[in-house]
């Protein structure tokens, strides 16, 4: 594995993930989880960071993804299970809501099919 391209572009990931999610959670969705008071951009920006890095490390050690429309589909179905996932274990101890944890999912998918386009695109620009 190139770790170069690894970090470089899990950063150019994580950087895309926290933007987008600026966009869809703080802006176009906010009703879908309103913003608690002690909410920390730091570890949200953390957060956002480390999924950069798991789908780049996806990307450069095991599947060698460098085409940013392979990157599209594969970051939408990585997207997918990792946000179908997380919408079981957050609605395990309280009323699910099917209407929200669909929306989350769908956006969940657009954001990762952007960090996956990215990442892509950084690792055959890096090679």
């Amino acid at each position: 594995m190139n770790t170069k391209n690894f970090l470089v572009s899990g950063i150019a990931g994580g950087i895309v993930n926290f933007l987008l999610g600026w966009v869809f959670y703080g802006m176009l969705f906010k009703d879908l989880y309103p913003e608690g008071e002690n909410m920390n951009l730091i570890f949200t920006f953390l957060g956002c960071l480390t999924s950069g890095l798991f789908i780049a490390y996806i990307f450069t050690k095991w599947a060698g993804i460098t085409n940013p429309v392979t990157g599209i589909k594969a970051g939408a179905v990585i997207g997918f299970f990792t946000s179908l996932s997380m919408n079981f274990f957050m609605y395990s101890n309280r009323p699910a809501n099917y209407q929200n944890m669909a929306l989350d999912i769908i956006i969940s998918m657009v954001i990762s099919a952007f960090m996956g386009a990215v990442i892509a695109f950084v690792n055959g620009k890096m090679k």
